[in-house]
């Protein structure tokens, strides 16, 4: 299968033509279950992250926000390293849910620093690798 083969719906840029999606985790500060039995807080959650996608024009393509951990697979433009997405969803989240659930602010920060990224893609690295090498693309 060649790279020319693979349909996608690729977005367009400027100067760019592309399709960067990431599949990012993170947890609260110290592994708290602070979803767990309290739904508002896990439907602002939600509303926030979606409030966030929609002013930067991402597209969340699934969402799970876990008793003691968020799944996020966002669709993101090539104007935003993935750290400013994680920071742009942590941040607005961590700042209005606080303000929001003051029960929050006995932790000493919503969510820890680290996260989990998994970039994704239609093309597999190895059927990259493959045209790449293969002799006969040139």
């Amino acid at each position: 299968m060649h790279l020319q083969t693979v349909r996608t719906n690729y977005r367009h840029y400027n100067h760019s033509l592309g399709l960067a999606t990431v599949h990012l985790v993170w947890i609260p500060c110290r592994r708290k279950r602070v979803f767990e039995r309290n739904q508002p807080l896990k439907l602002r959650c939600i509303d926030i992250f979606h409030s966030v996608a929609q002013d930067k024009g991402w597209i969340i393509k699934v969402l799970e926000v876990a008793s003691d951990h968020v799944h996020l697979l966002v669709e993101y433009d090539p104007h935003h390293s993935i750290a400013q997405v994680v920071k742009a969803f942590k941040g607005r989240s961590s700042r209005l849910l606080r303000r929001e659930f003051p029960e929050l602010l006995k932790l000493p920060s919503l969510w820890t620093h680290s996260y989990l990224f998994d970039t994704t893609g239609k093309v597999s690295t190895q059927k990259v690798l493959q045209y790449i090498n293969d002799p006969h693309h040139g």
